[in-house]
């Protein structure tokens, strides 16, 4: 997918690494806007919000980590995905766990009924 954007032998040029920041700048200067000027509002925003960084994320992949550039990119993409997958599992496994505490906790009352045996 990086050799649509620059031949090889561009990438990792001044330009190339130019590009890609203004690339960034846009994206996260739009979304600033999008929430300061509040042209959106409720899930619209948040899903235009988190659009624009799935797509910030795949120009710096591409553009600074190069990934998907190289010959044979399948090591790279695997451990790519696998980084992925072990990001996920961390992050939805903490949210689950601190769902599970905050719905298994005592409340107040039930704490001082038992004070009181």
């Amino acid at each position: 997918m990086s050799n649509l954007l620059a031949r090889p032998e561009e990438q990792g040029t001044f330009k190339f690494y130019l590009l890609g920041f203004i690339f960034c700048v846009v994206l996260t200067l739009t979304a600033y806007f999008l929430v300061d000027k509040h042209l959106l509002t409720g899930w619209t925003l948040i899903f235009a919000i988190l659009g624009l960084g799935v797509i910030q994320m795949a120009i710096q992949l591409l553009f600074f980590m190069h990934l998907g550039g190289e010959k044979n990119p399948h090591w790279n993409l695997l451990v790519f995905f696998f980084m992925l997958m072990v990001l996920v599992i961390i992050v939805f496994g903490s949210l689950w766990i601190m769902y599970s505490l905050n719905y298994r906790e005592m409340s107040p009352m039930d704490m001082s009924f038992q004070e009181g045996k």
